[in-house]
């Protein structure tokens, strides 16, 4: 059918984050021990543990990468390595080109304060504070004066589906709403870059789809470049631009969920996608290829799931299927075969 043509991440080129070769490794003299194992890959490293090997990735602005991995497998390390919480042992880290390793700590605090947002596990309120008090706390650490931080503060309690809890104490709210008032704290400074890790991963299944819903609703309204580290691979679907599979250190394979789901890279992560319904994460417009000809029939939209138009592909007759983009304009054209594979999966 010719040269695929679709993606289902964002249509954004510009770098804000790019690591190259970076490793974390912890025991004694990390650095000599990283020297040794670059001059021989077979050196022991009894009594040193490599957390992150060897990691190249590009983060594009506006992004939602989603790192995901069992536990041990170096995901919150590399994210930790972005941030620089904790110093790479090798290789380079770079937020918008500049490379942290040389900023010094009031500068590394500096911009953590303009430009980072974080969450983690755990929530992390401060416990005799109220809810509004907790998500205006960074901005008067910024030296806001009260009434401006106050009124941000709203404005993100609101955003999050919290206004009238503003008196509240951290234990009135149930689980969810505390992550959402952890979620409007990391708000509250404006970030262009959000790191979460596992920020629903201590949620009972129902409050986690609530706030699934809710982290894709902020995604819809906010341009943020997003870091999202989960062990739950339909929760990376669910989120992802794209996703980065970490084993052992090492990324096995970055892609859209799309082109992990139909071509995992390794045997690895063809385990993780094994048990995943094809046709629930494949969109259309990843199935897109280059028309030979003009267009015949009803286009269908490149963001619509392949289990969404089962209907269609079972009644229509058409051997390709036009695909358009957002504005409508068609991008290309779906084998209906190929499509129908995805769906019932191939005959055998």
């Amino acid at each position: 059918m010719g040269q695929h043509l679709a993606r289902t991440g964002p249509n954004v080129t510009e770098t804000v984050i790019s690591c190259h070769g970076v490793s974390k490794i912890f025991g004694p003299d990390p650095g000599a021990h990283l020297a040794r194992l670059k001059a021989d890959p077979q050196t022991s490293s009894v009594g040193y543990v490599q957390a992150v090997r060897d990691v190249d990735l590009d983060i594009q602005r506006g992004e939602m990468l989603v790192v995901m991995g069992l536990s041990g497998s170096g995901k919150s390390t590399l994210v930790r390595c972005l941030s620089r919480l904790i110093d790479i042992t090798g290789g380079t880290v770079t937020i918008e080109g500049q490379d942290i390793a040389t900023l010094s700590e009031t500068a590394l605090i500096d911009l953590r304060r303009r430009k980072m947002g974080m969450v983690f596990q755990s929530f992390g309120l401060l416990p005799h504070r109220t809810v509004l008090d907790n998500v205006a706390f960074p901005l008067e650490m910024r030296g806001q004066d009260r009434s401006t931080r106050y009124a941000r503060a709203r404005e993100m309690l609101e955003l999050v589906g919290l206004k009238g809890r503003e008196a509240y104490f951290p234990r009135e709210l149930s689980g969810g709403q505390q992550q959402r008032v952890g979620i409007a704290r990391s708000l509250a400074i404006e970030p262009d870059i959000w790191f979460l890790d596992e920020p629903f991963s201590a949620l009972d299944p129902l409050i986690r789809r609530e706030m699934q819903d809710e982290f894709l609703r902020l995604k819809g309204l906010l341009n943020k470049t997003i870091i999202f580290i989960t062990h739950d691979f339909d929760e990376a679907l669910r989120l992802a631009d794209r996703i980065a599979i970490m084993k052992d250190g090492r990324i096995e394979q970055c892609d859209t969920p799309d082109q992990i789901v139909l071509h995992p890279a390794t045997e690895y992560v063809a385990k993780f996608t094994a048990e995943i319904d094809r046709a629930r994460v494949v969109r259309a417009g990843s199935l897109a290829r280059q028309l030979s000809g003009a267009a015949e029939g009803e286009a269908v939209a490149a963001t619509r799931t392949i289990r969404d138009l089962a209907r269609l592909l079972v009644a229509d007759r058409r051997e390709v299927i036009p695909i358009a983009d957002r504005e409508g304009k068609i991008i290309g054209g779906m084998n209906r075969q190929v499509a129908l594979d995805v769906l019932l999966g191939e005959a055998t």
